[in-house]
């Protein structure tokens, strides 16, 4: 069974910068393309309780989605934020990286080594 679980867009440049890494490290971890594959309201949730930080921090601002819908202009709160992330997958930062009980997004990159140097819980 993979050590870590990997969500990403296969075509983003630090999502192969951060496989590289973990390749090079010869960390075992699974792959999920979101974008492919999007995550439900639940997984995403889960998602924000392991990174333990407000939903808000794992959306992309620069997708063309959050200034559409005019993101940056209000207050969102986890559940809003959550929502909109599952409809429009564009909008979940990446690559985010889980191991355990504990996830972070790793940007950088380097910030994946937070999870492997500590015990999985």
């Amino acid at each position: 069974m993979a050590e870590l679980t990997v969500y990403e867009k296969r075509t983003c440049t630090t999502c192969r910068r951060l496989a590289a890494l973990l390749e090079e490290r010869d960390v075992d971890f699974a792959r999920v393309d979101f974008h492919v594959e999007p995550l439900s309201a639940d997984e995403l949730r889960d998602l924000v309780r392991r990174a333990d930080v407000p939903a808000r921090d794992l959306l992309r601002t620069r997708e063309p989605v959050y200034a559409q819908l005019r993101l940056a202009d209000r207050e969102l709160g986890d559940e809003e934020a959550i929502g909109l992330m599952a409809a429009h997958p564009e909008l979940l930062q990446r690559p985010v990286v889980v191991r355990g009980d504990r996830a972070v997004l790793a940007r950088p990159i380097e910030r994946v080594l937070e999870l492997l140097d500590a015990p999985a819980a």
